[in-house]
């Protein structure tokens, strides 16, 4: 029986049943990786041409097609048969055609990908439950499945970023497992190893921490008061930033040649240790780091609290006073009233179009309200509006959560009920930070939300109508006029914005900014949109012979805009177009009418003339774009479809409804 395996930690290697299958081509390596980066799921064709292409040929999808095939053929031969035609399996059982596209169809540990993320969370498991030896034994095999940079010699973008993405988890895991072995007595025996990964990853304050620690114990104080001395210049030449805290702590500490109490795999019974391990991600403060309980115990693990929050944006930009905002609301609701008691659970709802920046804020925020909730940091994405899948169950997120928090698999109950009862338990009591991301609706959230406890909760949604009962809203708009500039700046970098000594375009004088009207131009035909933003200013970034008025250019049509504000791994309109799918039939089809039309705003009145449409069905239309954000409304009873949400709905080709038919049709020959 074949047994394909399929390896991306290092270059891409196929096994089957051990023995190497040869894949000749970029072309077809490529895809291969683009599958497997989707693993599980199925890719869709336009996904494989966006990312295989720049800008697709016509004969594009048939490339493709002639790839798959191709592919196809290689992943169903085996070494032994191969020309032979004997004993060959479909290809059907390993790479499927779906309605939209293309899976490959092994199980998940054929994926070593798969198997490491496992290992990693298996080990994690472990160490929450107090077993630290197996913890390391896990870690270490999960990390001996590596051999080299992921997708290494693979040309593509969306593969890059990728591999980026498994580098980060593997550098997590490391110091991890580093940690651990600290806590276990190393020392000596790790200064060789953290001083080679310290040198590959400067940056890495756990890892440089972890160093400091191994050198000090070994009784080298004067070399890690040196590692940090090094790490702090790095960081200011390279960044402008000083050692993080957990840093700064240990190098005093060490400075003032503290007494050292090693943490052991046992609990412990006496005061905080000093000198223990920076923290990792799924690290904690000293005096919150877990003691191990019972598992007999019903509380047993409710003192694993360790910070799930996604990183902060390095280049967060603006959202000035949406900060304010949130920062007053979630001040005002710590104030004790009459009416909000102390210890209440406390839930803020940020809703707004795609790509508007809605999760950036949630994180960014929560990251600065960390230190006001000690008790936990919880994340969860609800895929409410995530291409190629459905949306979590409540049942499905709660046992996430439960998981998250340190909960057995023996209690985690089944059922919705049963499991939203044990989450509202561990909660109560405690000050924690939940972040539910990417909300369908409030039927999702409301299950997931605390009963009891000084709990902030954040939820980030499309729709408006999102918002549970209790709930305080902040609708996220577009960007202002010069934070818009600001992050375009960030994004693009600050030479690119200024127009060289020379330039036969405009012929500015060496250091001068450009006309500010080329850089407004262009942040307003984006939109002010963060998505678009970053987008535009990564094609100007990329693009050396570019100015910021050719950009503009470009910009100024909607084909244009369509073309340009994507690039190989993400694109705008499929970002605004999944809003579409969570639309009744009319609304999608109104909303393309509405797009079609040459004037804007519409009053009530212009929308039953162009549609044709009763008025109370109109108004009923109208107030579901507003609830999916897909429309704004600068006056009472006015509405407008803003920009990039008109260049996306002209596109869409609704189902027909014998309503509009006629009007539509109407409406093409008018405009």
């Amino acid at each position: 029986m074949r047994e394909l395996e399929f390896a991306v930690l290092g270059p891409l290697e196929v096994r089957d049943s051990g023995t190497p299958i040869r894949l000749t081509g970029m072309r077809r390596r490529r895809l291969l990786a683009l599958l497997l980066l989707r693993f599980p799921h199925a890719v869709a064709r336009e996904s494989l041409v966006d990312a295989l292409w720049e800008t697709p040929p016509a004969s594009a999808r048939q490339q493709v097609h002639n790839a798959i095939r191709d592919l196809r053929a290689a992943l169903t031969t085996t070494p032994a048969t191969a020309g032979s035609g004997a004993g060959s399996t479909t290809g059907s059982s390993v790479l499927a055609t779906t309605a939209t596209g293309y899976r490959l169809d092994v199980p998940p540990e054929a994926v070593d990908a798969h198997r490491f993320t496992e290992g990693a969370r298996a080990a994690r498991a472990a160490r929450r439950e107090g077993r630290e030896t197996e913890a390391v034994r896990l870690f270490r095999s999960a990390l001996d499945l590596w051999r080299g940079e992921a997708f290494a010699g693979i040309d593509c973008p969306a593969v890059t970023a990728a591999a980026a993405g498994l580098e980060e988890e593997r550098l997590t895991a490391i110091e991890e497992l580093m940690e651990l072995r600290l806590a276990a007595g190393e020392s000596a025996t790790l200064v060789a190893e953290l001083s080679t990964l310290t040198a590959a990853h400067p940056l890495r304050d756990a890892l440089r921490g972890h160093l400091m620690l191994a050198l000090h114990r070994s009784g080298r104080q004067a070399d890690a008061l040196a590692v940090y001395d090094e790490g702090r210049r790095l960081l200011a030449d390279e960044l402008g930033l000083e050692p993080g805290r957990h840093l700064r702590r240990l190098h005093t500490e060490i400075l003032t040649d503290a007494r050292e109490e090693r943490r052991t795999p046992k609990p412990p019974t006496t005061d905080t240790p000093t000198l223990t391990p920076t923290p990792t991600r799924q690290g904690t403060e000293a005096h919150h780091r877990p003691t191990h309980h019972s598992h007999h115990s019903h509380h047993g693990h409710h003192s694993h609290h360790g910070n799930h929050l996604p990183r902060d944006l390095p280049d967060f930009t603006g959202r000035t006073a949406e900060l304010a905002l949130l920062n007053s609301e979630t001040d005002a609701h710590h104030c004790t009233t009459p009416l909000a008691p102390p210890g209440a659970p406390s839930t803020i709802v940020i809703d707004g179009m795609g790509g508007i920046g809605k999760t950036a804020l949630a994180i960014h925020f929560a990251h600065r309200r960390t230190p006001d909730h000690p008790d936990g940091q919880h994340y969860i994405d609800l895929h409410g509006f995530t291409p190629d899948r459905d949306p979590l169950t409540p049942e499905e997120a709660l046992g996430i959560l439960l998981r998250s928090d340190g909960a057995t698999p023996e209690e985690i109950p089944t059922g919705p009920a049963e499991r939203g009862a044990a989450w509202r338990s561990r909660l109560a009591g405690r000050r924690a930070l939940l972040v539910l991301d990417n909300a369908a609706d409030a039927a999702q959230v409301t299950p997931l939300l605390p009963g009891a406890g000084d709990t902030l909760t954040l939820i980030t949604t499309r729709r408006k109508s999102a918002a549970p009962d209790g709930a305080r809203r902040l609708t996220l708009g577009a960007l202002r006029q010069e934070e818009a500039e600001t992050l375009f700046r960030r994004v693009a970098g600050e030479s690119r914005t200024y127009e060289a000594a020379g330039n036969p375009r405009t012929n500015a004088p060496a250091g001068k900014p450009r006309p500010a009207a080329s850089l407004a131009r262009t942040v307003t035909l984006c939109g002010h949109h963060p998505l678009a933003l970053r987008l535009a200013a990564t094609r100007l970034r990329d693009r050396p012979s570019w100015t910021v008025p050719d950009l503009a250019d470009r910009l100024s049509t909607p084909e244009g805009r369509t073309a340009l504000l994507r690039t190989a791994d993400r694109g705008l309109m499929p970002v605004l177009a999944l809003s579409r799918t969570r639309l009744p039939p009319e609304a999608q089809r109104l909303a393309h009418l509405l797009a079609l039309h040459p004037s804007t705003p519409h009053d009530i009145a212009a929308v039953c003339a162009i549609t044709g449409l009763a008025a109370p069905l109109v108004e009923h239309l109208l107030d579901t774009l507003l609830d999916h954000n897909l429309a704004d409304e600068p006056a009472p009873a006015h509405v407008a479809l803003p920009l990039l949400v008109r260049d996306c709905a002209q596109s869409w080709t609704p189902p027909t409804e014998p309503q509009l038919q006629a009007t539509a049709r109407r409406l093409t020959v008018v405009a």
